[in-house]
């Protein structure tokens, strides 16, 4: 599975995917600082490049660290495809796993798609509304002032009476 490296090899940094991962974590933790790589598809792809997820990053060699890119950067055939965060893509209808900046710059164009045809989801987006049913009187309000609530009212002045003295009501 994972060969034995002596403690001089271990590195403090190690490169997976374009990404500078931490050497001192467990595999699978540090696969998530990957942006698109969740605790479970980290899993999954320790399971499908053959290494124990619980290994230290920077014990890998660069035999792992190859295998790790390939399955991380072309998953299709390898992993199953209900793991992936792209699936059935609106513009090729292809099901894929992206990440890092691809993933932002596809959640951006989704984004002004839903605002450009005026959808309901875009609309609530243009207004900084929650979009998915939320309730919004009592979250939600970082940029909408402050709390929505019942107000006191305002109690009236006694009624001053002559010579500084209260009237009694009959």
């Amino acid at each position: 599975m994972t060969e034995k490296i002596p403690e001089a090899a271990f590195r403090h940094i190690v490169r997976v995917a374009n990404v500078d991962l931490p050497g001192e974590e467990p595999l699978h933790w540090a696969l998530t600082k990957i942006k698109g790589i969740g605790i479970n598809y980290a899993d999954s792809v320790c399971a499908a490049a053959n290494i124990s997820r619980k290994i230290k990053a920077g014990h890998l060699s660069e035999a792992e660290v190859v295998r790790l890119n390939k399955v991380l950067l072309q998953p299709e055939g390898i992993l199953p495809v209900w793991l992936y965060n792209r699936r059935k893509d609106y513009e090729t209808g292809e099901d894929k796993h992206i990440l890092m900046g691809t993933l932002d710059f596809t959640l951006d164009n989704d984004l002004k798609r839903l605002k450009k045809i005026k959808s309901y989801r875009g609309l609530r987006h243009q207004k900084g509304l929650p979009v998915r049913g939320q309730r919004t009187r009592s979250n939600f309000r970082k940029s909408k002032g402050k709390v929505v609530g019942v107000s006191k009212k305002k109690v009236a002045p006694a009624a001053e009476e002559k010579g500084g003295k209260k009237e009694k009501k009959q």
